[in-house]
């Protein structure tokens, strides 16, 4: 029988060795991101604050989370709404708790999360793990759109404060927060990371202009 060269035999076995190392570094991570519950979305659809409504926004959420592998849950994304039926996003998104892509808890229950919760830049990732650039960085993009007071809940009075419910991509405004809890003072609406300010519009060049990229918190409600 033809024996393989020493050498060459134990090349294999390295490589086979490696290849196990890779597969068991590789196991936690999609662990971690099937039991994700929370994640600012990665992207815009492109339409700006325009999602087709709340219905919309939870089908963008529920398919950016199913491609990261954190499907078969029900996603929602943190909005809140004005007008008749109108409903405020503290309400929509389950009881808690919440944690990242990478299994950090970014909040125990609703109360915490609108209370002293453990979001920051670090830990706002998107559904696939990944910071979202902030103030600071070469393309600020820390505005999230929420529609929300920082009890969570629609604001009142009359002006637009959800781009006409999410579904202007043109003339409006929608009250955003700073996912990296940062703004140009050191006061308590530029750390909020769900009622900073009102954004500049609704389309996608207005929201950039503001300082972000049309995107949302995303939350698993059960």
């Amino acid at each position: 029988m033809r024996r393989l060269p020493l050498v060459l035999t134990v090349a294999s076995a390295a490589a086979a060795l490696a290849g196990a190392a890779f597969l068991g570094t590789m196991a936690p991570a999609f662990a971690q991101g099937a039991n994700m519950s929370f994640f600012v979305t990665s992207a815009n659809p492109g339409k700006g604050a325009d999602f087709g409504g709340l219905a919309g926004a939870d089908q963008y959420c529920t398919t950016l989370a199913s491609a990261a592998g954190a499907g078969g849950k029900t996603w929602r994304a943190y909005l809140s709404t004005t007008g008749a039926g109108g409903v405020n996003a503290r309400d929509r998104i389950g009881r808690g708790p919440w944690v990242n892509a990478k299994g950090q808890t970014i909040a125990a229950n609703v109360d915490e999360l609108h209370g002293t919760n453990k979001l920051t830049k670090q830990t706002a990732l998107d559904e696939k793990g990944e910071m979202v650039m902030g103030r600071g960085d070469a393309t600020n993009m820390h505005d999230i759109l929420t529609g929300s007071t920082p009890e969570g809940r629609a604001a009142t009075g009359t002006e637009d404060t959800t781009c006409g419910n999410w579904t202007k991509s043109g003339d409006g405004s929608a009250i955003v927060g700073h996912h990296d809890r940062m703004g140009l003072r050191d006061d308590a609406p530029s750390k909020s990371w769900n009622s900073s300010h009102p954004s500049r519009g609704c389309s996608l060049e207005a929201l950039k202009a503001t300082g972000g990229d049309g995107r949302l918190y995303c939350f698993a409600a059960n």
